[in-house]
């Protein structure tokens, strides 16, 4: 034997953790390279690679090399054992020898993909090339890339925040954000309670506004500030607590209104829920109720018992189920109303489980109703108050946050619920377009760079000021000139001056 000679291909030692295939980068940091002595001391073990020494850290019997970072290309690990001799050279005992090839580079990827599309109903096709990739996928989606690597993969619905990731044989990966946005579609809107729709006059003049082409929506409440769902709901919850009332029937409803080309927005009214509040703190649920510092219900001037706790996981769940099956129903979107804490002083007030901010608290509960809404086919609006843009703790309403994760927020912009002076407008009440036109500026600083849009709740009742077509119509045309045509017109009672809405 020659001092120092090494063999070609050195044989009996074993190397653990070296993965099967190209190392990819992500591999590749977190590669380590263990090499057993097998009853030599793992301190006369020599490491090699590429042909130059190397230095690893001796681990009980065994040696461990961490390469780190090396160029993308074919590479060679040896592991010897040298003893017996000056500098180890004398003799050479077992070992192994190791080729590994190493890819870092991602796939290349040019996608094609639909700008917007009017409906979460409506699927997409993504169409590209992802050079260098085996397979694309979207959440749980996935499909293979041809030998080109071009590719096609639809999607059930738009999704919104989500990225497209092509993979290569290395696990290398290249993430592509998804664009596409649903464009919820014009909205001129009218609201009617269950009762309203189940009045024959009521009815007929709101049918009335949609045949002259005034309105091409309907906004029908699915749970009212009650607490009263207004169809046959088989949700648990709302049967258990005896929310359900049977008003009208969802499905020949939805079927009429769509037969009439109109669109269908269900209210839900969600944490003023007395009918829930009341049940839940008979049946000892009393963490479902907000609370005050005594450890009693809320009272406020909307009732003794009247605010379920936003923080509650089944109070949120009930929410959701709600739309959800509204959702599935056919309803074409869906707003909760009262998604927010009580008016008042927030130091006078218990939310049990609470452990953030209400505001972050109330958000969240927008974050968790987002997906089964969308998956079902509607779209996602809250209702917020007009002081929520400048003073969103006194009701917990954050629109920057919210709108992270509805398509709109609809503002009740009501002239006669704003201070005189408000905006520098002088007696809102008197002034209806100019406090329309003027508080919609900061809802559109606030959801700027999300995807939701502004459509504004204005008043279609009197309260101090006489209320007729011309002041309705002033507020639609105070909105439409800060850029917002959608709006949605509130009346307790679903009576509306007809007048005040240009026909199409």
């Amino acid at each position: 034997m020659t001092i120092g000679a090494f063999r070609a291909e050195p044989e009996g030692l074993t190397v653990v953790g070296l993965p099967e295939g190209v190392v990819g980068a992500a591999a590749l940091g977190a590669l380590e390279l263990r090499v057993d002595a097998r009853g030599h001391n793992p301190k006369d073990m020599r490491l090699e690679l590429d042909g130059k020494s190397v230095i690893g850290e001796v681990a009980g019997n065994a040696m461990i090399y961490r390469p780190g970072n090396l160029p993308d290309g074919a590479h060679r690990f040896t592991a010897e054992i040298r003893s017996g001799g000056l500098l180890g050279l004398l003799k050479a005992g077992p070992g192994v020898a190791k080729t590994f090839t190493v890819d870092t580079e991602p796939p290349t990827v040019e996608l094609s993909q639909p700008a917007s599309v009017p409906s979460y109903r409506q699927p997409v096709m993504l169409r590209g090339k992802a050079t260098g990739a085996d397979r694309v996928s979207v959440g749980a989606q996935s499909a293979p890339t041809a030998a080109d690597g071009s590719f096609e993969i639809t999607l059930p619905r738009a999704p919104v925040g989500v990225d497209m990731i092509a993979v290569d044989a290395a696990g290398n990966k290249a993430t592509t954000a998804i664009t596409t946005a649903v464009e919820v579609p014009l909205i001129k809107a009218v609201h009617v309670t269950a009762y309203g729709w189940m009045h024959e006059g009521l009815r007929e003049a709101v049918l009335d506004m949609a045949r002259e082409g005034r309105i091409n929506t309907v906004q029908l409440d699915i749970k009212d500030e009650d607490g009263v769902v207004g169809y046959d709901s088989q949700v648990p919850l709302a049967r258990e607590s005896g929310a359900v009332a049977g008003i009208y029937d969802a499905r020949a409803v939805l079927r009429q209104l769509h037969d009439m080309k109109l669109s269908v927005v269900g209210r839900i009214v969600a944490f003023r829920d007395p009918t829930m509040a009341e049940w839940a703190w008979r049946e000892g649920h009393q963490d479902w109720v907000i609370q005050n510092g005594s450890g009693q219900p809320y009272s406020s001037h909307y009732g003794a018992i009247a605010f379920t706790n936003f923080a509650n996981p089944e109070i949120r769940k009930y929410n959701i189920d709600l739309a959800a099956e509204a959702a599935e129903l056919g309803f074409d979107g869906i707003m909760y109303d009262y998604v927010r804490r009580p008016d008042g002083a927030l130091s006078q007030m218990r939310f049990p489980g609470l452990t953030d901010t209400p505001s972050v608290s109330i958000a969240e509960f927008l974050r968790e109703s987002r997906d089964p809404v969308r998956d079902r086919g509607s779209h996602l609006g809250a209702a917020v108050f007009g002081i929520a843009s400048t003073r969103p703790d006194e009701i917990a309403q954050d629109i920057p946050l919210i709108a992270e994760y509805v398509d709109y927020v609809a503002p009740m912009l009501y002239p006669s619920h704003w201070n005189s002076g408000e905006y520098d407008v002088a007696n809102p009440n008197s002034q209806p377009y100019d406090i329309v036109f003027r508080s919609l500026a900061d809802f559109h600083k606030q959801t700027e760079g999300t995807h939701a849009q502004v459509i504004p709740w204005l008043q279609d009742f009197s309260l101090g000021v006489n209320y007729g077509d011309a002041e309705v119509r002033a507020q639609i045309d105070g909105a439409a000139a800060a850029g917002d045509h959608s709006f949605f017109l509130w009346n307790a009672a679903s009576r509306y001056h007809s007048g005040a809405i240009t026909p199409n």
